[in-house]
C-alpha cells in the first residue's frame, strides 16, 4: 500500500483499491475490549471471537496461573496472557468477566469503577444470584430481554443450561400455555467443558469416557434460581425438576423438557415457536429432534416440539439443543456485548 502526499493536502493511498481501503479503515477503528479469566475454556473461546470480530479490539487477556503464556487460538493466531492485576481495565470500553463464580463480582466493580461497561459470564450477578453494591444487571438473553440489554452498562450473561431451557420454554410460559402449579420436568445433558477446565479427578478422559452420568442431583443445580425468576417473569406458575447429566465429549448440550399443558395445542405444534422467534437471527426451528452435531461452534438455539402420547395430561417433549462454549457462554457474551455497543447484533459470531 503505497502512501502518496501532494503539496498540502492531507496523505491518502494511492493505486489502492477502494474495497480494500474502506475494510482497513474498518479494522483500525476498532473498539478495545478486555477479557478476565481468559485461560478458560469460555475465556479462550472469547478470545477467539474477539480476534475475528470486525470492530472489536483485544486490549488484554488477564489470567491467573497461566500469566506469560501465550496460547493457540481455535480460529488461528495466538494470545499471550497477563495477570488480572496487570490488567489496565480504564483502556477497554469493555470487560468480559469470565472469571469463576464467586470470584467474578469484585472484578467487574473494580471494571465498572474504570469507566468499562462489563459482561458478566459468571452465576454471580443473574437473578436469583445478584451480588450487592453493583446495581441491577441486565439478564443477557438477547431473545426474551432484548431492549434491557442495548444499551445497558453490566449484563449478567446466562448460564449454559439456562439458555437452552429459557428459549425452550418461554413462547409456551408468554402465551399461557403451561398448566399452572404443573412440574416441568427437564433432563439435559452437558459436555465436560461445562464444568470448567480446572484440574479435577473425575473429569479425566479415562472416567468420562464411554460413560454417561447424572449430577447435582436433588433439584440443586446452580442455574435453577435464573431459570425460576425469568420464567416468573414470563408468567409460568409451574415447577421446574431439573436434572443434568455429563456427556463424555467436548462441547455443547442437549435438553429434553416435559411441559404438562393447560389445554391441548391444537394445529402445528410448532406455531409458538415460529410466531416467538420469528426474526431471531440465532434460534432455528428443527424439523426433527436436534442434535449436538447441528450446533457445535455455533451461536444458535435449535428448537424442536411434539405431542407426548399415552398421557393423561396434555403435554408436550421440547428438544432444545446449543453449543455451551458458544450460545451457552462466549458468544452470547459477543452478541450481548454487540447490543451493548451499538453493533449489529449478529456481527463476529458464526451461525
Amino acid at each position: 500500500m503505497k502512501r502518496v502526499r501532494r503539496g498540502r493536502h492531507h496523505s491518502f493511498y494511492q493505486g489502492v483499491d477502494p474495497a480494500v481501503l474502506y475494510c482497513y479503515s474498518f479494522r483500525v477503528n476498532t473498539i478495545p475490549v478486555g477479557i478476565l479469566g481468559a485461560s478458560g475454556y469460555a475465556g479462550r473461546e472469547l478470545c477467539a471471537l474477539v480476534t475475528g470480530h470486525p470492530r472489536l479490539s483485544l486490549a488484554f487477556a488477564a489470567a491467573g496461573t497461566q500469566a506469560g503464556q501465550e496460547r493457540a487460538l481455535s480460529g488461528g493466531g495466538t494470545v499471550r496472557f497477563i495477570a488480572a492485576n496487570d490488567a489496565n481495565l480504564g483502556s477497554a470500553d469493555l470487560v468480559f468477566s469470565a472469571l469463576p463464580h464467586g470470584a467474578s463480582a469484585p472484578w467487574v466493580a473494580r471494571a465498572q469503577s474504570a469507566g468499562a461497561r462489563v459482561v458478566d459470564l459468571s452465576a454471580d450477578l443473574r437473578p436469583g444470584n445478584g451480588a450487592s453494591g453493583l446495581g441491577e444487571a441486565a439478564y443477557g438473553l438477547p431473545e426474551l430481554l432484548r431492549e434491557r440489554v442495548r444499551g445497558a452498562r453490566l449484563v449478567a450473561n446466562p448460564g449454559c443450561y439456562a439458555t437452552a431451557v429459557l428459549v425452550a420454554l418461554a413462547p409456551l410460559a408468554a402465551r399461557g400455555l403451561i398448566a399452572r402449579g404443573a412440574t416441568v420436568t427437564v433432563c439435559a445433558a452437558s459436555g465436560v467443558t461445562g464444568a470448567g477446565n480446572s484440574p479435577r479427578a473425575d473429569l479425566l478422559f479415562g472416567e468420562v469416557a464411554e460413560d454417561f452420568r447424572a449430577y447435582s442431583v436433588g433439584n440443586e443445580h446452580r442455574h435453577l434460581a435464573e431459570m425460576r425468576a425469568i420464567l416468573a417473569d414470563l408468567g409460568a406458575d409451574a415447577d421446574l425438576l431439573f436434572t443434568p447429566h455429563l456427556l463424555p465429549v467436548a462441547r455443547g448440550i442437549l435438553a429434553t423438557i416435559a411441559v404438562p399443558l393447560a389445554e391441548p395445542l391444537a394445529g402445528d405444534v410448532l406455531a409458538p415457536w415460529r410466531e416467538h422467534y420469528a426474526d431471531e437471527p440465532f434460534v432455528e426451528i428443527a424439523p426433527q429432534a436436534p442434535t449436538l452435531r447441528e450446533v457445535v461452534r455455533r451461536n444458535v438455539v435449535r428448537v424442536w416440539a411434539t405431542r407426548a402420547t399415552g398421557v393423561r395430561t396434555p403435554t408436550l417433549i421440547v428438544v432444545a439443543a446449543i453449543d455451551n462454549l458458544m450460545k451457552g457462554a462466549a458468544g452470547q457474551a459477543v452478541q450481548n456485548a454487540n447490543l451493548m455497543l451499538g453493533l449489529d447484533e449478529r456481527m463476529g459470531l458464526p451461525t
